[in-house]
């Protein structure tokens, strides 16, 4: 939250008209994304973008409060649910103003190492097998998998919303505060391709706001450019087998 107020004090220093509003959302926690909406649909307002942009890397293994893995809790699951939950307020927001609603999950390059069997669709919170690296690569497929089952999904409903993925590019943030050493010493032999902030948020805004891109849904952006995705993450019928299984494991999480 300090983190967010700072932000929005910089927003309004750039243009004091601006309203920024900060509410709290914890993505690891199903109670949580509930009550974040909750408050927000309380607010009245229009929906017009959503940028599924939270997340944490290369965690050890840990259960949240729910009993799911981390990395698979708070980068995938917690934005499925949100995304949902949020999606009739941005229908009727897109309906209402005739503009357009677009949805953009980061996801990372990452998705192309992960196990396997892309998702352990089987074995979600084993700790046996368990690695910090695949199961952040695992979370970033479902990123993919997600927004493609969605726009999908929202293209079968003739809905005028879109739904895209971004690789955003390596940029030094206190995503990486679980392996902060190993990424410095490899900052000094690949240098030339990390990005500051503002280059690291150039493909999220273009996919966002870019008038070019309308229709344009079920895509993968690199470097402000639609990029092939690995097999894994075009594989539709992986797409909807973790629909379902998110699904029913936040059905679970919620009646326990």
């Amino acid at each position: 939250m300090e983190s967010a107020k700072e932000a929005k004090q910089i927003i309004l220093q750039d243009n004091e008209s601006a309203r920024v509003d900060i509410m709290k959302l914890d993505l690891c926690s199903v109670k949580s994304v509930r009550s974040f909406v909750e408050n927000f649909l309380a607010l009245d307002l229009p929906l017009n973008i959503l940028i599924n942009n939270a997340g944490v890397m290369f965690c050890p293994f840990q259960l949240t409060q729910d009993g799911i893995e981390m990395q698979f809790a708070t980068n995938h699951l917690g934005h499925f649910l949100l995304t949902n939950l949020l999606l009739e307020k941005m229908k009727q927001t897109a309906k209402a103003t005739g503009i357009e609603g677009r949805i953009i999950n980061l996801s990372s390059i990452a998705h192309t190492y992960t196990y396997e069997e892309g998702i352990r669709l089987d074995n979600i919170n084993d700790q046996i097998g368990y690695s910090d690296k695949k199961a952040y690569g695992q979370s970033k497929l479902a990123n993919i998998l997600h927004a493609n089952e969605l726009s999908r999904r929202l293209k079968e409903e003739g809905v005028n919303i879109t739904a895209n993925s971004v690789h955003p590019g390596v940029i030094m943030t206190p995503l990486m505060r679980h392996s902060s050493l190993l990424m410095n010493f490899l900052k000094m032999f690949t240098f030339y391709i990390w990005k500051n902030v503002p280059q690291g948020a150039a493909t999220t805004c273009y996919v966002a706001l870019h008038p070019s891109l309308k229709g344009v849904t079920g895509k993968y952006f690199l470097d402000c450019n639609e990029f092939q995705p690995s097999a894994f993450a075009s594989n539709g019928l992986l797409g909807r087998k973790l629909w379902d299984f998110s699904n029913k494991l936040i059905n679970s999480i919620s009646k326990s």
